[in-house]
C-alpha cells in the first residue's frame, strides 16, 4: 500500500493517489489529470476509483476527465446529487482497493454532501483518514459556502459539530489526518501550514476538537470572524456537480500564439480581457495599455477568481515564453476555460513590434517617506482589514484588493494615489486594475508595508 499527497501550493490543496495490489484511487483530483494517470501506468496500476470529499467551491476538481479517460468510477458521499455519472455512496459503504479498504463516512456540515474516507489495511487496521474540507490542521471547515434557504451557516456549524464527535473523533488517535487543504486557503479561516498530522495531537491541538467544548460554543467559534468567500465559488460548485468542457480542448483553445498584430486584433475584436502574468516589478516597467497584472509566481488562481467576476469572460495571455500552457492550466483549475490566445514571444515581441505600452510608477520606500512629510500624500492600503488592523500607516486608507471591483467609487480621483500591500504582489494588481478604469495617476510603494515599517513614516 502506498499513500502520496499531491500539494498545489498555489491552491493550497491536496489530492492523493493511493495504491494497492495493482489497484488505484485518486481523491479530490486537481482538473489536469495526465499526471494521475502517468502515475498508474508507470506501475502497472488501474485506476479504480475517484473518490470526492464533496462539491468543491475553490477549484475545479478533474473527477470526469479522469473517469472518461480510465473508466474508474466517481464516488460521492450521500446527499449528492450529479449531473454525470457517480456512485452516490451510503454512510459506512466500504470499497476495496487491492489489499485495502476505504469506507465512506458521511461528515456533513463544511457542505450537506461532505463525506471523510477512512482508510484501513488489509488486517482491517484504520490507517488515514482523507478528511476533505470537514477537518483540517489547526481548524474545520467553514458552515457557510453550502446554505440553502432552510439552512443558516449556524444550522451547518451544528451539523459539523456533530460529524466531528460522532465519526471522526471516535476514530484511533494514531491515524494520520489527510484534509483537502492548508493555510492560504479561503475553506477555513485557521489553517495550518502542516499538511498532515495524526488525530491524537488534533485533538490535543486544534481549538475546534476541544473535548470540554459544547456544541453551542463550537458554533460561536466556528462562525466568528469568517471572510466572505471569493465570488467564484458558487460557480466552481456548479461546475463540480453538472459538468464542464474537457481539459484536453480547453487548453487546445488557449494554445493560440499570436503575433502583436493578431493579438491586437484579437482583443479589439472580442473584447477579451488582457491578463498580464509576469513579475510584478516586470510588469511596472511596461505592459500593454487595458491589461490587468496577476502574476503567476504569486496567489494566482485564487486571485483570478477574486477579481475577475465572470468565468466565461474571454481572456488572452501576456507572459513569460514557455509558461503558457502552465498559465491556461492554472486558469481551468478555478474554472476559467476562455482563453483564447496568447502573445508570441511575450511582452518583447509586442515592444519589438513599435506597439503602445503603458507603466506603472514605483517610488522606493525611502523617497515615500520624504514624501509623506513633506506633500501629505494619500495612501491606499490593499491589504485585508485584518491586516490593516493590526498595523497601518498613519493617515491610510484601507481598500482590500480582494473588494476593488466593488470599491472603485472609494478611490480618491483627481490625486495622486501611493498605493502599497505587505510586500507588492497585490498592490501592483490593484494599480493595475485603476489604471484599466481609467485612475492612471497611482504610483506602487515599493516593498510595501514591510519596506515603509524600516523608515521614518508614522504606523498606528
Amino acid at each position: 500500500m502506498k499513500i502520496e499527497q499531491i500539494y498545489t501550493g498555489c491552491l493550497a490543496q491536496g489530492a492523493y493517489f493511493i495504491v494497492s495490489n495493482g489497484e488505484a484511487a485518486v481523491i479530490d483530483p486537481l482538473r489536469e489529470v495526465e499526471p494521475y494517470i502517468q502515475k498508474a501506468n508507470k506501475i502497472g496500476a488501474k485506476i479504480k476509483y475517484v473518490f470526492e470529499t464533496h462539491f468543491h467551491a475553490d477549484f475545479v476538481s478533474g473527477h470526469i476527465d479522469l473517469a472518461e479517460k480510465t473508466g474508474a468510477e466517481i464516488v460521492y458521499g450521500p446527499n449528492a446529487n450529479t449531473a454525470f455519472k457517480a456512485h452516490i455512496a451510503v454512510d459506512s459503504e466500504e470499497f476495496q482497493l487491492g489489499e485495502i479498504t476505504i469506507k465512506a463516512l458521511h461528515t456533513p456540515g463544511h457542505t450537506l454532501e461532505s463525506t471523510s474516507y477512512l482508510l484501513s489495511d488489509k488486517n482491517k487496521k484504520p490507517v488515514a483518514l482523507f478528511s476533505g474540507d470537514t477537518l483540517f490542521i489547526g481548524d474545520v471547515g467553514r458552515p457557510d459556502l453550502a446554505q440553502k434557504s432552510d439552512l443558516t451557516m449556524e444550522d451547518l456549524a451544528g451539523m459539523l459539530f456533530e460529524s466531528l464527535r460522532s465519526k471522526i473523533m471516535t476514530l484511533p488517535d494514531d491515524i494520520i489526518v489527510y484534509p483537502a487543504h492548508g493555510a492560504g486557503s479561503a475553506c477555513g479561516k485557521n489553517m495550518s501550514k502542516e499538511t498532515s498530522d495524526t488525530l491524537g495531537n488534533q485533538k490535543r491541538f486544534n481549538y475546534a476538537l476541544r473535548a470540554d467544548m459544547t456544541k453551542e460554543e463550537f458554533i460561536r467559534e466556528v462562525t466568528a470572524g469568517l471572510p466572505e468567500p471569493p465570488n467564484y465559488f458558487p460557480e466552481n460548485v456548479k461546475m463540480n456537480r453538472d459538468g464542464y468542457e474537457s481539459i484536453d480542448d480547453v487548453l487546445e483553445r488557449g494554445d493560440q500564439a499570436l503575433s502583436p498584430e493578431a493579438f491586437e486584433a484579437k482583443a479589439n475584436n472580442t473584447g477579451a480581457l488582457i491578463l498580464d502574468t509576469r513579475k510584478p516589478e516586470d510588469f511596472a516597467q511596461g505592459f500593454i495599455p487595458n491589461s490587468i497584472n496577476i502574476g503567476i509566481e504569486g496567489g494566482f488562481a485564487p486571485w483570478v477568481g477574486a477579481l475577475i467576476p465572470d468565468l466565461k469572460q474571454n481572456l488572452l495571455i501576456v507572459t513569460e515564453p514557455g509558461k503558457e500552457e502552465e498559465v491556461v492550466t492554472r486558469l481551468a483549475r478555478v474554472g476559467y476555460d476562455h482563453t483564447i490566445g496568447f502573445l508570441n514571444g511575450g511582452f518583447k515581441a509586442w515592444v519589438d513590434a513599435g506597439k503602445e505600452v503603458d507603466a506603472v510608477n514605483n517610488v522606493s520606500a525611502k523617497a515615500f517617506a520624504e514624501i509623506y512629510h513633506s506633500e501629505n500624500p494619500e495612501v491606499i492600503d490593499v491589504r485585508k482589514p485584518d491586516e490593516f488592523a493590526a498595523g497601518h500607516i498613519e493617515g491610510a486608507k484601507n481598500l482590500p484588493l480582494d473588494y476593488i471591483n466593488d470599491l472603485m467609487a472609494e478611490f480618491p480621483k483627481n490625486k495622486t494615489l501611493y498605493v502599497h500591500c505587505a510586500g507588492g504582489y497585490r498592490s501592483m494588481i490593484a494599480a493595475s486594475i485603476l489604471k484599466s478604469r481609467g485612475i492612471d495617476d497611482v504610483v506602487n510603494i515599493e516593498g510595501g508595508f514591510g519596506a515603509v515599517g524600516k523608515t521614518n513614516v508614522p504606523r498606528l
